[in-house]
């Protein structure tokens, strides 16, 4: 497969399938994108496409998420870390590099945590949820801080996936960020990670980014300057020109 052609698959799983995207080399570093708060990983792809012409591209939508099967069961971040690794054995990716965004990020960390030996390098960019705002009201308040200075085009996505994710969806998604804490888990993911944050990210502090990696066994913190919440949509070139020396690729 050529570094520019993408293959979109349903992959089945025991309980329910996961819409995927896959494309660039496949004798190349696999590296698994996961998206954040209820958006699909359609967001992902201007990264996913940068990333391409050097490494193997996942871009899965979780179950419950974008185009992937709705799940009978309340979901939890437990939950959606065991089907990425039900993915991953299906697909017969034995290991791999990850990159999440915002709730992304908290995934991830839950799922290096429980299943370090799936996980090479962990890239964490705009790791929510901040300590110093955990409640519905002072994520809202960020939220429409931040959204003033991000691309106009993500709104049209998040209204889409949204809409696809229902109020039940969104709600739960909003109680799983909320009552995560990853201050207990990072001191448990041996990956090396590298916590990225824009300098102008309202939803994300520059205190809970160092205290991020303060906590992490082996990590270390990017801060792009100028940029917001959302780099991997907002700036994906300079975002993977970034992390590549971390992820070696």
């Amino acid at each position: 497969m050529r570094a520019q052609e993408w293959e979109y698959i349903s992959v089945p799983l025991p309980l329910g399938s996961m819409y995927t995207r896959i494309g660039g080399r496949s004798s190349a570093p696999p590296v698994v994108l996961v998206h954040g708060f209820v958006l699909a990983g359609d967001y992902m792809m201007p990264v996913a496409r940068m990333l391409a012409p050097v490494a193997r591209i996942f871009v899965p939508d979780l179950p419950g998420y974008g185009l992937s099967d709705r799940p009978r069961r309340t979901l939890d971040l437990p939950y959606l870390g065991d089907r990425l690794a039900d993915w991953m054995e299906r697909l017969r990716i034995d290991s791999a590099h990850f990159i999440g965004n915002s709730f992304g990020c908290q995934i991830l960390v839950d799922f290096a945590a429980r299943h370090a030996r799936l996980v090479r390098r962990l890239v964490l960019q705009g790791p929510t949820v901040d300590p110093a705002a955990r409640s519905l009201g002072k994520q809202l308040i960020r939220l429409v801080r931040n959204s003033r200075i991000e691309s106009p085009g993500l709104g049209t996505l998040m209204i889409r996936d949204y809409w696809r994710a229902g109020v039940r969806g969104i709600a739960a998604t909003a109680r799983m960020a909320l009552r995560d804490r990853q201050e207990l888990k990072l001191p448990h993911v041996s990956a090396p990670t590298l916590v990225v944050r824009g300098s102008r990210d309202v939803l994300v502090s520059q205190d809970w980014a160092e205290h991020m990696v303060k906590l992490l066994p082996n990590g270390q913190l990017l801060v792009i300057p100028g940029l917001a919440h959302t780099i991997n949509y907002t700036a994906p070139a300079l975002f993977v020109d970034a992390i590549r020396p971390f992820l070696g690729v």
